[in-house]
């Protein structure tokens, strides 16, 4: 009921109240021309038998109401302060009446003003009039808010307008820049696709990655499917098709041979098949075609975000996608190759923002971003969001541990000490000063600062001198797991450490730890048991993760290897094991047909150094070119 209409009924009501008491009380009134007192609230209890059963109904919503606003610990003060005021005008008016002696039988059965509030705010769409149901209304709001944010407010929340590198480029370089660089881009493009199929068609506007006009229309070849609900996370799983099925054992079948292009051909009759486009990019960025690796792995980022169920809402942080599930593993290898892409151009914040997406998707972290995602916050100046990170990520203090925060972090306080003191303002700093914080990351891994000279390199006399410290004078931290951390840290990370500032720092913090240790010998000590319980395990825990992938560096084969750039390291045996069996002659490779086959394709294909039917082509052209058309046994007559 509205309120207009609400007071348009009250307002009947108390006119026919009116005529009655004029009726029956005539003699009682003091001043017949004055009209009584008027209290609407009063009225709706005074006409009906049904008064009783609206006055259950009132006090058990008065009670429900009451019992959630204390469950939910909302602020209980100014509702107090409306309901002592509203009993207090309720008296004065109840003393009124009992003056007059009109109301005496609705005195008895009246109920506090506070019930018929909360009641009218239950009943009733519109309380702008009423101050008792929009103080209970705004509870209700602010505890509904508090409950939806509950999982949104986390420290991975992505925020999806950093993860475009277009507007990160654009935000560097400028608009006009970056258009300028688009339109010539797309010049080449349609230069190359002209002669080829007419028809277009818009495609899939996606969140991780803007697609091209001229990449194929979405297959539908993936869906995802929800598996549960629990702790406050989603979990689901990448499914495949029939179709994926079958271009996942062609191209398994191609990988056993090493045969590069028939995984190309896979591409043709299936363009979304996540395994060949990882394998053509990988194949692209080791002969140095880097814009083409970076295409067909946005083509497979495309692939995997057309494939997300509604119920996916990854930039939250509260969607799981397990690593352990199968289906699930493409997307964790292309998000990290993505990000070092734009890492590679410059883009260091739409860098974080995949950090914090790959991390939320498996705590476990299988792609080890944890060891490289203070690299890119302090890369995109987000100092004050490490700090937090660090602090809330796992409710956990401990992150300061690792080799790679504990410098960070370090570095991320030099420069918000800097900040503040720019600002010319006064904040009492409770927190360990950037030379305190490098000191003790020296002290619990001394052996991060020689492998640092050595990659920077820092040639100054006063590290040469500092090195002659037999505290800084090892490489080795007496763990597997710590010295291949300290070697995925120094390799990520080394870059930051050619600015002077920070050179300063490292140099006076090193200094500090080696007067230190002159005056106080037993504080090495405790760093090492400290270290020693933290990286107590005798085996590399970290083993699955490869310094190379966190180099900056692009590795490229020479053309006799380029067979084995398929293979993982870590799985080479194993490839080569399954080749054994599928190809048993070792030497014998599939027998090629130049018949009826596009040149270009044969062109392509002639470049791979493990095809063989140009050889005997070559063969069989040299025993017709022959003298005297005789092959080489008939020379021997």
């Amino acid at each position: 009921m509205s309120a207009r209409l609400l007071r348009k009924v009250l307002q009947e009501q108390e006119e026919q109240q009116q005529q009655q008491l004029g009726n029956d009380d005539d003699s009682d009134s003091p001043d017949p021309a004055a009209p009584p007192s008027k209290n609407l609230f009063h009225i709706l209890n005074d006409d009906d038998d049904d008064d009783d059963a609206q006055g259950d109904e009132s006090e058990i919503a008065n009670e429900t109401l009451t019992r959630n606003i204390n469950e939910q610990e909302t602020s209980e003060k100014s509702t107090a302060d409306v309901v002592s005021t509203s009993n207090h005008k309720s008296k004065k008016k109840k003393k009124k009446k009992g003056k007059q002696g009109s109301f005496s039988r609705v005195d008895k059965a009246e109920k506090p003003l506070d019930v018929i509030l909360k009641t009218l705010s239950l009943d009733s769409n519109s309380s702008s009039n009423q101050p008792g149901s929009t103080e209970a209304k705004s509870v209700n709001v602010k505890v509904c808010d508090n409950r939806a944010k509950q999982y949104t407010t986390s420290i991975l929340q992505v925020d999806p307008k950093f993860l475009s590198a277009e507007n990160e480029l654009r935000r560097i370089f400028g608009s006009k820049v970056v258009s300028s660089f688009e339109n010539s881009q797309q010049t080449g493009s349609s230069r190359q696709i002209r002669g080829g199929r007419r028809g277009s068609h818009n495609p899939k506007k996606t969140i991780l990655v803007s697609p091209s006009d001229h990449w194929p229309r979405w297959d539908g070849s993936l869906s995802m499917e929800f598996l549960e609900s629990k702790d406050g996370l989603n979990f689901f799983r990448y499914v495949h098709s029939s179709s994926y099925g079958q271009a996942q054992r062609a191209f398994e079948g191609a990988k056993s041979i090493h045969d590069l292009n028939s995984i190309a051909s896979v591409l043709l009759y299936y363009p979304y098949h996540l395994d060949s486009l990882i394998t053509m990019a990988d194949y692209f960025k080791f002969v140095g075609e880097h814009h083409m690796s970076a295409d067909a792995t946005a083509k497979s980022l495309y692939a995997l975000e057309c494939a997300w169920n509604p119920m996916f809402t990854p930039l939250q942080g509260n969607c799981q996608l397990k690593f352990s599930h199968e289906t699930n593993k493409p997307l964790f290898t292309t998000l990290f190759t993505h990000m070092k892409n734009m890492d590679r151009r410059g883009c260091h914040r739409s860098a974080l923002e995949v950090c914090k997406l790959l991390l939320s998707l498996d705590s476990d972290d299988p792609m080890g971003v944890m060891f490289c995602i203070d690299y890119f916050a302090l890369r995109a100046e987000e100092y004050a969001w490490l700090e937090r990170f660090s602090e809330d990520y796992k409710s956990d203090n401990s992150l300061w541990l690792f080799p790679n925060f504990s410098y960070s972090l370090a570095i991320c306080r030099f420069y918000l000490e800097r900040d503040e003191s720019s600002k010319d303002t006064y904040v009492e700093n409770v927190k360990a000063t950037s030379t305190d914080l490098m000191r003790q990351a020296l002290m619990l891994h001394p052996s991060v600062l020689k492998k640092l000279v050595a990659k920077v390199p820092l040639k100054d006399q006063a590290w040469t001198n500092i090195l002659k410290q037999a505290f800084f004078k090892s490489e080795q931290a007496g763990s597997l797991s710590l010295d291949h951390l300290i070697n995925i840290y120094v390799e990520r990370s080394y870059i930051i450490w050619r600015l002077p500032d920070l050179q300063k720092l490292l140099r006076n913090a090193a200094l500090l730890v080696i007067e230190t240790l002159e005056s106080n010998g037993s504080e090495a000590r405790d760093w090492a048991c400290v270290r020693k319980e933290v990286f107590s395990s005798q085996k590399n825990e970290y083993g699955h993760l490869l310094v190379s992938d966190f180099s900056d560096s692009v590795p490229t084969l020479p053309p006799d290897n380029l067979q084995n750039f398929m293979a993982d390291p870590r799985m080479r045996e194993e490839v080569l094991n399954v080749n054994q069996v599928v190809n048993p002659h070792g030497g014998d490779r599939a027998p090629r047909d130049i018949a009826n086959r596009s040149p270009l394709a044969v062109l392509f294909e002639s470049i791979l150094p493990w095809v063989d039917f140009g050889d005997r082509v070559e063969e069989e052209a040299g025993e017709d070119n022959q003298p005297n058309g005789h092959g080489p046994d008939d020379q021997g007559h």
